[in-house]
Protein backbone atom coordinates (compact mmCIF):
# COMPACT_ATOMS: atom_id res chain seq x y z
CA UNK A 1 0.00 0.00 0.00
CA UNK A 2 1.46 3.34 -0.99
CA UNK A 3 2.18 5.94 1.64
CA UNK A 4 -0.15 8.95 1.53
CA UNK A 5 0.97 12.55 1.95
CA UNK A 6 -0.50 14.66 4.74
CA UNK A 7 -2.74 17.36 3.34
CA UNK A 8 -5.07 20.08 4.51
CA UNK A 9 -8.32 21.78 3.64
CA UNK A 10 -7.88 25.44 4.55
CA UNK A 11 -10.88 27.78 4.69
CA UNK A 12 -10.67 31.51 4.02
CA UNK A 13 -12.23 32.01 7.47
CA UNK A 14 -9.12 30.45 9.05
CA UNK A 15 -10.20 26.92 9.94
CA UNK A 16 -7.84 24.09 8.95
CA UNK A 17 -8.68 20.38 8.72
CA UNK A 18 -6.02 17.74 8.12
CA UNK A 19 -6.16 14.46 6.21
CA UNK A 20 -4.32 12.36 3.65
CA UNK A 21 -3.90 13.41 0.01
CA UNK A 22 -4.84 11.07 -2.83
CA UNK A 23 -3.94 11.85 -6.43
CA UNK A 24 -1.18 13.63 -8.29
CA UNK A 25 -2.30 17.21 -7.69
CA UNK A 26 -1.14 18.73 -4.40
CA UNK A 27 -3.10 21.97 -4.57
CA UNK A 28 -6.52 23.08 -5.74
CA UNK A 29 -8.67 26.04 -4.71
CA UNK A 30 -12.37 26.74 -5.04
CA UNK A 31 -15.66 27.33 -3.27
CA UNK A 32 -16.22 24.69 -0.58
CA UNK A 33 -19.66 23.04 -0.49
CA UNK A 34 -21.11 19.85 0.94
CA UNK A 35 -23.38 17.20 -0.54
CA UNK A 36 -25.67 14.99 1.54
CA UNK A 37 -26.20 12.16 -0.98
CA UNK A 38 -25.52 8.59 0.12
CA UNK A 39 -25.07 7.32 -3.45
CA UNK A 40 -24.63 8.75 -6.94
CA UNK A 41 -21.19 10.21 -6.29
CA UNK A 42 -20.16 9.58 -9.89
CA UNK A 43 -23.09 11.71 -11.08
CA UNK A 44 -22.15 14.47 -8.67
CA UNK A 45 -18.50 14.60 -9.74
CA UNK A 46 -19.40 14.81 -13.45
CA UNK A 47 -22.14 17.42 -13.01
CA UNK A 48 -21.03 20.73 -14.61
CA UNK A 49 -22.85 22.67 -11.90
CA UNK A 50 -19.99 21.78 -9.52
CA UNK A 51 -17.46 23.69 -11.61
CA UNK A 52 -15.11 25.68 -9.39
CA UNK A 53 -16.20 23.89 -6.21
CA UNK A 54 -14.55 21.59 -3.68
CA UNK A 55 -17.11 18.95 -2.67
CA UNK A 56 -17.29 17.62 0.88
CA UNK A 57 -19.27 14.37 1.01
CA UNK A 58 -21.26 14.01 4.21
CA UNK A 59 -21.68 10.25 3.88
CA UNK A 60 -18.76 8.68 5.79
CA UNK A 61 -17.58 6.00 3.30
CA UNK A 62 -17.28 6.93 -0.39
CA UNK A 63 -16.35 4.55 -3.21
CA UNK A 64 -18.31 1.41 -2.42
CA UNK A 65 -21.00 2.58 -4.82
CA UNK A 66 -20.14 1.62 -8.39
CA UNK A 67 -18.51 3.98 -10.88
CA UNK A 68 -19.07 3.19 -14.56
CA UNK A 69 -18.07 5.55 -17.35
CA UNK A 70 -21.33 5.10 -19.26
CA UNK A 71 -23.24 6.63 -16.33
CA UNK A 72 -21.32 9.92 -16.25
CA UNK A 73 -23.32 13.12 -16.46
CA UNK A 74 -20.64 14.43 -18.81
CA UNK A 75 -17.24 13.25 -20.10
CA UNK A 76 -15.14 14.76 -17.31
CA UNK A 77 -15.05 15.69 -13.64
CA UNK A 78 -15.77 19.36 -13.03
CA UNK A 79 -15.21 19.57 -9.28
CA UNK A 80 -12.00 21.27 -8.12
CA UNK A 81 -11.46 18.71 -5.40
CA UNK A 82 -13.05 16.16 -3.08
CA UNK A 83 -12.99 15.84 0.71
CA UNK A 84 -14.19 12.62 2.35
CA UNK A 85 -14.02 10.75 5.64
CA UNK A 86 -13.02 7.35 4.26
CA UNK A 87 -12.43 6.04 0.74
CA UNK A 88 -13.35 2.54 -0.39
CA UNK A 89 -11.43 1.29 -3.42
CA UNK A 90 -13.37 -1.95 -3.90
CA UNK A 91 -16.85 -1.31 -5.37
CA UNK A 92 -19.13 -3.73 -3.61
CA UNK A 93 -21.09 -5.52 -6.29
CA UNK A 94 -20.10 -4.64 -9.83
CA UNK A 95 -17.13 -6.35 -11.53
CA UNK A 96 -17.17 -3.72 -14.32
CA UNK A 97 -16.91 -0.80 -11.92
CA UNK A 98 -13.73 1.20 -11.37
CA UNK A 99 -12.49 2.69 -8.11
CA UNK A 100 -13.09 6.24 -6.97
CA UNK A 101 -9.36 6.77 -6.46
CA UNK A 102 -8.44 5.75 -10.02
CA UNK A 103 -11.12 8.05 -11.46
CA UNK A 104 -9.86 11.03 -9.47
CA UNK A 105 -6.23 10.33 -10.36
CA UNK A 106 -7.07 9.98 -14.06
CA UNK A 107 -8.67 13.46 -14.13
CA UNK A 108 -6.05 15.02 -11.80
CA UNK A 109 -8.62 15.82 -9.11
CA UNK A 110 -7.13 16.08 -5.60
CA UNK A 111 -8.88 14.13 -2.86
CA UNK A 112 -8.36 14.65 0.85
CA UNK A 113 -9.39 11.60 2.88
CA UNK A 114 -9.33 10.74 6.60
CA UNK A 115 -10.93 14.12 7.33
CA UNK A 116 -13.38 14.83 10.14
CA UNK A 117 -16.09 15.71 7.63
CA UNK A 118 -18.75 16.06 10.30
CA UNK A 119 -16.83 18.87 11.97
CA UNK A 120 -15.99 20.41 8.59
CA UNK A 121 -19.63 20.46 7.47
CA UNK A 122 -20.72 21.95 10.79
CA UNK A 123 -18.17 24.70 10.12
CA UNK A 124 -19.52 25.31 6.60
CA UNK A 125 -23.06 25.50 7.98
CA UNK A 126 -21.85 28.09 10.47
CA UNK A 127 -19.65 30.11 8.12
CA UNK A 128 -21.66 29.73 4.92
CA UNK A 129 -20.19 28.79 1.57
CA UNK A 130 -16.64 30.17 1.52
CA UNK A 131 -13.44 29.82 -0.50
CA UNK A 132 -11.01 27.08 0.45
CA UNK A 133 -7.90 25.31 -0.77
CA UNK A 134 -6.73 21.69 -0.66
CA UNK A 135 -2.96 21.77 -0.18
CA UNK A 136 0.03 19.90 1.21
CA UNK A 137 1.17 23.18 2.77
CA UNK A 138 -0.52 24.05 6.06
CA UNK A 139 0.33 27.73 5.55
CA UNK A 140 -1.36 27.96 2.15
CA UNK A 141 -4.21 30.45 1.65
CA UNK A 142 -7.23 30.26 -0.69
CA UNK A 143 -7.74 32.93 -3.31
CA UNK A 144 -10.59 35.16 -2.17
CA UNK A 145 -10.74 37.78 -4.92
CA UNK A 146 -11.53 35.94 -8.12
CA UNK A 147 -13.55 36.98 -11.16
CA UNK A 148 -14.02 33.39 -12.33
CA UNK A 149 -17.18 32.92 -14.44
CA UNK A 150 -17.80 29.15 -14.35
CA UNK A 151 -20.38 29.07 -17.17
CA UNK A 152 -17.60 30.02 -19.60
CA UNK A 153 -15.83 26.78 -18.72
CA UNK A 154 -18.78 24.40 -19.12
CA UNK A 155 -20.96 25.75 -21.94
CA UNK A 156 -20.55 24.33 -25.43
CA UNK A 157 -18.47 26.52 -27.73
CA UNK A 158 -20.27 25.39 -30.89
CA UNK A 159 -23.81 24.60 -31.99
CA UNK A 160 -24.47 20.85 -31.75
CA UNK A 161 -27.32 19.16 -33.57
CA UNK A 162 -28.13 15.77 -32.07
CA UNK A 163 -30.98 14.80 -34.37
CA UNK A 164 -32.20 16.13 -37.69
CA UNK A 165 -35.81 14.98 -38.18
CA UNK A 166 -37.43 18.10 -39.63
CA UNK A 167 -40.88 16.76 -38.77
CA UNK A 168 -40.10 16.37 -35.07
CA UNK A 169 -40.58 19.11 -32.45
CA UNK A 170 -37.42 21.20 -32.39
CA UNK A 171 -36.05 21.80 -28.88
CA UNK A 172 -33.22 24.31 -28.55
CA UNK A 173 -31.28 23.90 -25.31
CA UNK A 174 -29.34 26.97 -24.17
CA UNK A 175 -26.30 25.44 -22.47
CA UNK A 176 -25.30 27.00 -19.16
CA UNK A 177 -23.77 23.68 -18.07
CA UNK A 178 -26.33 21.12 -19.14
CA UNK A 179 -26.43 17.58 -17.82
CA UNK A 180 -26.25 15.09 -20.67
CA UNK A 181 -29.30 13.30 -19.27
CA UNK A 182 -31.45 16.32 -20.16
CA UNK A 183 -30.27 16.22 -23.76
CA UNK A 184 -30.82 12.47 -23.85
CA UNK A 185 -34.38 12.80 -22.57
CA UNK A 186 -35.45 14.93 -25.51
CA UNK A 187 -33.62 12.66 -27.96
CA UNK A 188 -35.44 9.65 -26.48
CA UNK A 189 -38.70 11.60 -26.81
CA UNK A 190 -38.12 11.77 -30.59
CA UNK A 191 -37.43 15.50 -30.63
CA UNK A 192 -35.04 17.34 -32.89
CA UNK A 193 -32.46 18.67 -30.42
CA UNK A 194 -29.99 21.53 -30.87
CA UNK A 195 -27.56 22.63 -28.16
CA UNK A 196 -26.29 26.23 -28.33
CA UNK A 197 -23.74 28.22 -26.31
CA UNK A 198 -25.13 30.21 -23.40
CA UNK A 199 -24.25 33.50 -25.13
CA UNK A 200 -25.65 32.52 -28.54
CA UNK A 201 -27.55 35.55 -29.79
CA UNK A 202 -31.32 35.93 -29.89
CA UNK A 203 -31.21 36.44 -33.65
CA UNK A 204 -29.17 33.28 -34.20
CA UNK A 205 -31.57 31.23 -32.08
CA UNK A 206 -34.49 32.54 -34.14
CA UNK A 207 -32.72 31.31 -37.27
CA UNK A 208 -32.85 27.79 -35.83
CA UNK A 209 -36.69 27.98 -35.79
CA UNK A 210 -37.24 26.28 -32.43
CA UNK A 211 -40.55 24.96 -31.18
CA UNK A 212 -39.44 25.12 -27.56
CA UNK A 213 -36.60 26.55 -25.46
CA UNK A 214 -34.87 24.83 -22.54
CA UNK A 215 -32.65 26.96 -20.29
CA UNK A 216 -30.34 24.47 -18.63
CA UNK A 217 -28.80 24.03 -15.23
CA UNK A 218 -25.32 25.41 -14.64
CA UNK A 219 -22.86 26.71 -12.05
CA UNK A 220 -22.40 30.05 -10.36
CA UNK A 221 -24.26 33.24 -9.52
CA UNK A 222 -27.15 34.01 -11.91
CA UNK A 223 -26.27 37.71 -11.71
CA UNK A 224 -23.02 36.90 -13.54
CA UNK A 225 -25.25 36.28 -16.57
CA UNK A 226 -27.14 39.55 -16.49
CA UNK A 227 -26.20 40.19 -20.14
CA UNK A 228 -28.34 37.18 -21.14
CA UNK A 229 -31.51 38.35 -19.38
CA UNK A 230 -33.00 40.38 -22.26
CA UNK A 231 -32.48 37.45 -24.65
CA UNK A 232 -34.19 35.07 -22.22
CA UNK A 233 -37.16 37.40 -21.86
CA UNK A 234 -37.58 37.70 -25.64
CA UNK A 235 -37.31 33.95 -26.20
CA UNK A 236 -39.88 33.20 -23.50
CA UNK A 237 -42.39 35.55 -25.13
CA UNK A 238 -42.11 33.66 -28.44
CA UNK A 239 -41.64 30.00 -27.49
CA UNK A 240 -42.70 27.58 -24.76
CA UNK A 241 -39.88 27.77 -22.23
CA UNK A 242 -38.60 25.43 -19.52
CA UNK A 243 -36.00 26.70 -17.03
CA UNK A 244 -34.05 24.20 -14.92
CA UNK A 245 -32.05 25.16 -11.81
CA UNK A 246 -29.88 28.09 -13.01
CA UNK A 247 -32.32 28.42 -15.93
CA UNK A 248 -35.14 28.82 -13.38
CA UNK A 249 -33.30 31.67 -11.69
CA UNK A 250 -32.58 33.38 -15.01
CA UNK A 251 -36.24 33.31 -16.05
CA UNK A 252 -37.19 34.87 -12.71
CA UNK A 253 -34.59 37.62 -13.23
CA UNK A 254 -35.89 38.23 -16.75
CA UNK A 255 -39.32 39.01 -15.31
CA UNK A 256 -38.11 41.39 -12.63
CA UNK A 257 -37.52 39.10 -9.65
CA UNK A 258 -34.30 39.06 -7.63
CA UNK A 259 -32.02 36.29 -6.39
CA UNK A 260 -29.85 35.89 -3.31
CA UNK A 261 -27.23 33.49 -1.99
CA UNK A 262 -28.37 30.73 0.33
CA UNK A 263 -26.40 30.34 3.57
CA UNK A 264 -24.80 27.08 2.40
CA UNK A 265 -26.82 25.95 -0.62
CA UNK A 266 -28.97 22.94 -1.43
CA UNK A 267 -26.82 20.05 -2.62
CA UNK A 268 -27.99 16.48 -2.36
CA UNK A 269 -30.56 13.92 -3.43
CA UNK A 270 -33.09 14.17 -0.63
CA UNK A 271 -34.70 17.62 -0.73
CA UNK A 272 -38.50 17.51 -0.23
CA UNK A 273 -40.39 19.79 -2.61
CA UNK A 274 -44.15 20.39 -2.50
CA UNK A 275 -46.26 20.88 -5.60
CA UNK A 276 -48.54 23.70 -4.43
CA UNK A 277 -51.13 22.83 -7.07
CA UNK A 278 -51.66 19.22 -5.98
CA UNK A 279 -50.21 19.06 -2.47
CA UNK A 280 -47.92 16.19 -3.45
CA UNK A 281 -44.36 16.15 -2.10
CA UNK A 282 -41.45 14.96 -4.25
CA UNK A 283 -37.95 14.02 -3.06
CA UNK A 284 -35.61 15.86 -5.41
CA UNK A 285 -31.98 16.19 -6.42
CA UNK A 286 -30.53 19.70 -6.17
CA UNK A 287 -27.27 21.57 -6.54
CA UNK A 288 -27.44 25.34 -6.21
CA UNK A 289 -26.16 28.12 -3.99
CA UNK A 290 -28.70 30.79 -4.97
CA UNK A 291 -32.47 31.13 -4.75
CA UNK A 292 -35.21 33.38 -6.13
CA UNK A 293 -36.51 35.78 -3.48
CA UNK A 294 -40.18 35.02 -2.91
CA UNK A 295 -41.32 38.60 -2.29
CA UNK A 296 -39.85 39.84 -5.58
CA UNK A 297 -41.90 37.55 -7.84
CA UNK A 298 -44.75 39.37 -9.60
CA UNK A 299 -47.87 37.46 -8.52
CA UNK A 300 -49.85 39.14 -11.29
CA UNK A 301 -47.72 37.26 -13.83
CA UNK A 302 -46.56 34.11 -12.04
CA UNK A 303 -47.88 31.44 -9.75
CA UNK A 304 -45.53 29.65 -7.37
CA UNK A 305 -45.69 26.03 -8.48
CA UNK A 306 -43.19 24.34 -6.14
CA UNK A 307 -41.85 25.16 -2.69
CA UNK A 308 -39.08 23.65 -0.56
CA UNK A 309 -40.59 21.89 2.46
CA UNK A 310 -37.53 22.45 4.67
CA UNK A 311 -36.93 26.19 4.33
CA UNK A 312 -39.86 27.48 2.25
CA UNK A 313 -37.65 28.64 -0.63
CA UNK A 314 -39.05 28.88 -4.15
CA UNK A 315 -38.64 25.68 -6.19
CA UNK A 316 -40.64 26.54 -9.29
CA UNK A 317 -42.78 29.18 -10.99
CA UNK A 318 -45.37 29.08 -13.75
CA UNK A 319 -46.57 31.99 -15.89
CA UNK A 320 -50.29 32.66 -15.77
CA UNK A 321 -50.72 33.35 -19.50
CA UNK A 322 -47.55 32.25 -21.29
CA UNK A 323 -46.29 28.65 -21.56
CA UNK A 324 -43.35 29.26 -19.23
CA UNK A 325 -42.49 26.89 -16.40
CA UNK A 326 -39.39 26.57 -14.26
CA UNK A 327 -38.04 24.31 -11.53
CA UNK A 328 -35.11 24.83 -9.17
CA UNK A 329 -34.48 21.09 -8.76
CA UNK A 330 -33.41 18.54 -11.40
CA UNK A 331 -36.40 16.78 -12.99
CA UNK A 332 -35.82 13.03 -13.24
CA UNK A 333 -34.97 12.02 -16.76
CA UNK A 334 -33.44 8.83 -18.09
CA UNK A 335 -33.56 6.13 -15.42
CA UNK A 336 -36.99 4.43 -15.09
CA UNK A 337 -36.55 4.03 -11.32
CA UNK A 338 -36.09 7.79 -10.93
CA UNK A 339 -38.97 9.18 -12.96
CA UNK A 340 -40.95 10.64 -10.08
CA UNK A 341 -40.65 14.19 -11.44
CA UNK A 342 -40.42 13.23 -15.11
CA UNK A 343 -43.91 14.72 -15.55
CA UNK A 344 -42.24 18.15 -15.77
CA UNK A 345 -40.62 17.20 -19.08
CA UNK A 346 -43.82 15.53 -20.27
CA UNK A 347 -45.82 18.67 -19.48
CA UNK A 348 -43.32 20.85 -21.31
CA UNK A 349 -43.47 18.69 -24.43
CA UNK A 350 -47.27 18.70 -24.36
CA UNK A 351 -47.10 22.51 -24.26
CA UNK A 352 -44.63 22.57 -27.15
CA UNK A 353 -46.87 20.36 -29.27
CA UNK A 354 -49.94 22.44 -28.44
CA UNK A 355 -48.24 25.75 -29.22
CA UNK A 356 -46.27 24.78 -32.31
CA UNK A 357 -47.37 27.17 -35.04
CA UNK A 358 -49.24 29.36 -32.55
CA UNK A 359 -46.62 31.34 -30.62
CA UNK A 360 -43.70 31.06 -33.00
CA UNK A 361 -45.47 31.48 -36.34
CA UNK A 362 -44.18 35.05 -36.71
CA UNK A 363 -40.55 33.98 -36.91
CA UNK A 364 -40.91 30.87 -39.07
Amino acid sequence: MKKLTTGYIILETGEIFSGKLIGKVKRSAGEIVFNTSMTGHQHILTNPSYTGQIIVFSYPVIGGYRIRSKENKTKKIYAQGVVIKEICNVPSYDPLAISMESVLEKDNIPCLTEVDTRALIKTIRKRGTVKAVISDDMNDKPETNTSFKPVNKVSTKTVIQYTNDVNAPHIVIVDFGVEQEIVQYFINANCRVTLVPYDYSFENILQLKPDGIVLSNGPGDPMDLIDEIEKIYKLSTLFPTLGISLGHQLVALAYGAKTEALPFGHRGGNYPVKDLRTGKVYITTQNHGYTVIDQTIDRNEFNISYQNVNDGSIEGIEHKQKPIQTVQFYPDTVFPSQMETGHIFHSFLETVNKNTGVMSYAVK
